[in-house]
């Protein structure tokens, strides 16, 4: 991780916008965006690893990010932002040429993937991973054509 006074900005912001929340295991959620800010290379990617989830699951809207950090992170959060009445395939697709969104969409498939995040949550259904399974994998071979 990067650690420069933008990233620690966004670090901090993250850890309030996802205060109390937990992932499907039950672990809290902070620890995802922070898992992919860890593999970004950048400050701008970092930035938007750790934020890339707070307008789409938090109170806190794209407009407000837009008055903290600069364009390439916000371009970034706004192609990270799915839209439900969008189609996920297509929203993938509006990613690819998006670097920095690439990066860390990358890194956020490849975490979700991990099923033993999963390890103790007993409500997620076979139904459901082989679901993600295919959605995921589906959306990696968008990403990486």
């Amino acid at each position: 991780m990067i650690y420069t006074e933008l990233t620690m900005k966004a670090m901090k912001l993250a850890y309030q916008a996802h205060h109390e929340q937990t992932d499907q295991g039950g672990v809290p959620y902070i620890f995802h965006p922070y898992h992919l800010a860890e593999q970004m290379k950048d400050e701008a990617t970092v930035c938007a690893a750790l934020l890339h989830d707070v307008a789409e699951d938090t109170s806190i809207t794209l407009e407000e990010l837009e008055k903290e950090f600069p364009r390439e992170v916000t371009e970034a959060l706004r192609l990270l932002t799915h839209d439900k009445d969008t189609d996920y395939f297509d929203y993938v697709r509006r990613i690819k040429d998006n670097p920095v969104a690439k990066a860390v969409k990358l890194a956020d498939l490849a975490h979700n993937s991990d099923e033993s995040r999963l390890i103790s949550s007993r409500s997620v259904t076979e139904k459901q991973r082989r679901h993600w399974r295919e959605k995921y994998k589906k959306a990696r071979e968008i990403l990486e054509e």
